[in-house]
């Protein structure tokens, strides 16, 4: 709201700046700029106006790298004319005009260079006085670079939108154009995947929870000329901003943590988040396929889960409830293990351990006839 204030402010100040040049004008009867200088406010102030409405992520870097620039671009320039004024003047003599255009000449090229230079240097130095380093205090931890595997993936912008995450998102300038030759490829499936990561990025960019910056990965360490994997850059990459890597990559993870940056994977994330399930507890699992063990069903739960069903073979297609037995963690994901639960059949007890044997029951015809038989019998609630 204060800022629209200050728009606003800006606005009636233009407005009120090109009416008094207007008076002026018309008072030092010159007709021909009291329409051209109100103009020139005019259009000054909207240029400005329109500079800061369309770059609303604005870096205090950047508007001190120009700010610097032009001030020590002025300061050489002025330097330098004073040199060179007696050479202008013995090359333009009687006339003036040509010296000052030399003059001013210079010292806009000295502003050029000296704003482009520290444009170019901003991610090296902090600007709030020249070429002293801060250190820098950001919102939560350290940034995260991501990883072209983890952009065309796109579970983090789920994760972002849940707010999980408050640092700031860098995307190499290396990992954007890998995506691109990712989207141009010949192959369809490879192109649909880029196509799909740069949605991603999209998505990302329009989050207002959350800042994303487009980072050039101009830093001292990838300036050797020589040509490195997209891996190695991301570390290298990292450690110069103190930054974590998130990736979906189990190489990249190893070749990071060898090298002293932390990574997170988002794989590992996923499975952490999953659904714990403790031995004997009960839960409700659809059949879906044959298992790869004589007689096993397997089935999946919301979250991907896969669970293995010992004697669910015959029971695809169908819901069942069943107990657990025990829960196998792997670096693939979560694997549960169970069986059937007999409850529902009327069972005294939970489908029996493997290898244990039921007494048979005299007043049944049917008997004990296999070990794995359970017994019949009443509602295990009322036992």
């Amino acid at each position: 709201m204060l800022l629209w204030l200050l728009r606003g402010a800006f606005v009636a100040l233009l407005v009120g700046m090109a009416a008094i040049s207007v008076g002026f004008f018309v008072e030092s009867e010159q007709p021909s700029h009291m329409i051209l200088v109100p103009l020139a406010i005019l259009a000054i102030g909207g240029l400005i106006l329109f500079t800061d409405l369309r770059e609303k992520q604005k870096q205090i870097t950047t508007l001190s790298a120009v700010y610097f620039g032009l001030l020590l671009g002025l300061l050489l320039g002025w330097l330098f004319s004073m040199a060179v004024v007696p050479i202008l003047e013995n090359t333009f003599p009687g006339k003036p005009q040509m010296v000052l255009l030399g003059r001013v000449l210079l010292t806009v090229l000295c502003c050029y260079v000296t704003i482009s230079t520290f444009l170019q240097t901003k991610d090296e130095f902090r600007f709030i006085i020249p070429y002293v380093e801060f250190s820098k205090q950001v919102k939560g931890g350290r940034p995260l670079v991501l990883d072209t595997s983890v952009i065309i993936d796109g579970r983090i912008a789920d994760v972002c939108d849940t707010r999980l995450i408050d640092t700031k998102l860098i995307v190499p300038r290396f990992v954007l154009q890998e995506l691109q030759a990712i989207a141009d490829s010949s192959d369809k499936l490879k192109r649909n995947r880029g196509r799909r990561g740069l949605d991603v990025l999209k998505r990302l960019q329009t989050n207002p929870k959350l800042e994303l910056q487009m980072h050039d990965a101009n830093v001292p360490e990838l300036r050797t000329g020589e040509r490195i994997r997209v891996d190695e850059r991301l570390v290298i990459l990292a450690k110069a901003l103190n930054a974590r890597v998130v990736t979906n990559d189990f190489n990249l993870n190893k070749i990071a943590q060898l090298q002293g940056v932390d990574v997170i994977n988002l794989n590992e994330l996923a499975n952490a988040l999953k659904t714990v399930a403790l031995p004997g507890e009960y839960m409700i699992v659809r059949v879906v396929k044959a298992g790869d063990q004589i007689g096993q069903g397997v089935g999946y739960l919301d979250d991907g889960t896969m669970v293995v069903i010992e004697q669910g073979r015959a029971l695809i297609g169908q819901e069942v409830s069943i107990v657990v037995t025990s829960v196998l963690q792997t670096p693939a994901g979560r694997m549960i293990f169970g069986r059937p639960d007999q409850r529902t059949s009327g069972s005294h007890t939970p489908y029996p351990a493997p290898g244990a044997t039921t007494p048979s029951n005299p007043g049944d015809s049917k008997g004990g006839s296999s070990p794995h038989e359970p017994l019949k019998g009443g509602d295990p609630g009322k036992t």
